[in-house]
């Protein structure tokens, strides 16, 4: 008998619970949503260009710990990017903030993309088209440097300028 009464209850349970209906999940207007819906914050330009056979070499630039602000090494860098960039008005990029290890993940994702946004504002200073511009910010997850001493954090602690590619 409970037995039975078991399978019933589990019936009516799997029944009620599909019967439901789905509920859509609509990313906000800052962000898209990939595959497995999960949103995916960038600042994309509506339109992209083809780079994938050309050697494009736009410089990264580098950070003090806990800090968005650029340096005047740093200024020089952009404004020789900017000036590529604005011989080169069909070349779009997007511009990656990364972070060192220290720190929290929402903490480093958002100081990422509190550098990658400070990069685009001084592009826009320069004359490059904002529309051309995308931001994201990776924040501790993509270091290129994996020793864990001052070196090693200040290489990860950077800005870097890439060439959109056009998907298929």
């Amino acid at each position: 008998m409970k037995k039975f009464l078991l399978f019933v209850v589990l019936v009516v349970a799997f029944i009620f619970t599909a019967g439901c209906k789905k509920q859509d999940i609509k990313p906000d207007s800052a962000g898209s949503t990939d595959s497995v819906g999960t949103v995916v914050f960038t600042d994309e330009p509506s339109a992209r260009g083809n780079y994938s056979d050309m050697d494009i070499n736009l410089n990264s630039i580098y950070f003090d710990f806990d800090k968005n602000d650029l340096t005047k090494d740093s200024m020089e860098t952009l404004k020789e990017n900017a000036d590529y960039l604005k011989s080169n008005s069909d070349i779009n990029v997007v511009i990656e903030g990364h972070t060192d290890e220290r720190g929290t993940t929402e903490y480093n994702l958002s100081l990422g993309q509190r550098r990658a946004l400070k990069v685009k504002e001084y592009y826009v200073q320069l004359g490059v088209v904002a529309n051309r511009i995308a931001t994201t910010s990776y924040g501790r997850e993509k270091p290129v440097d994996f020793r864990k001493n001052e070196s090693g954090w200040a290489k990860n602690r950077r800005a870097e300028t890439k060439p959109l590619v056009r998907q298929k």
